[in-house]
């Protein structure tokens, strides 16, 4: 008898626990930064200010995107100064990037030129309307 008793109030506590974890889940971002891991909006702020004074696609100023799907949409819409896209190598993981998560690169070559463009897959929120120099961008 206690065995069904028993495994009628697992059952029926179950959702609660599980509401009660979800309640207490954090974004990553937060958990990171609560951790002091990770920058916060106005340290973030400040990295975006001074990533600026580099060129963007840099590892000081990767292009933000929103995940790797981002970074191949934003590649997607790139055009060589000749108006053709360029060709896309492999992507290479390329170390801490400006605003201090860790940033992938891809090599784009136009012509006889190749050119490493790095990005920074952190940032869903933003769309980049910018092209890195030597290359122009197709509305999205």
């Amino acid at each position: 008898m206690r065995l069904p008793v028993l495994a009628a109030i697992l059952v029926l506590a179950a959702p609660a626990a599980a509401q009660e974890l979800g309640e207490r889940t954090q974004r990553p971002e937060s958990m990171l930064s609560s951790l002091g891991l990770a920058p916060g909006q106005d340290d973030l702020r400040e990295a975006i200010v001074a990533a600026q004074a580099h060129p963007l696609g840099s590892i000081e100023n990767p292009v933000r995107v929103g995940g790797p799907p981002g970074a191949r949409a934003y590649i997607a819409r790139l055009r060589c100064a000749d108006g053709s896209a360029p060709q896309v190598g492999p992507r290479a993981d390329a170390g801490v990037g400006a605003f201090g998560s860790v940033v992938i690169a891809y090599p784009l070559a136009c012509g006889g030129t190749t050119s490493r463009i790095v990005f920074d897959i952190y940032h869903e929120e933003h769309v980049e309307t910018r092209a890195p120099a030597g290359f122009s961008l197709v509305p999205a």
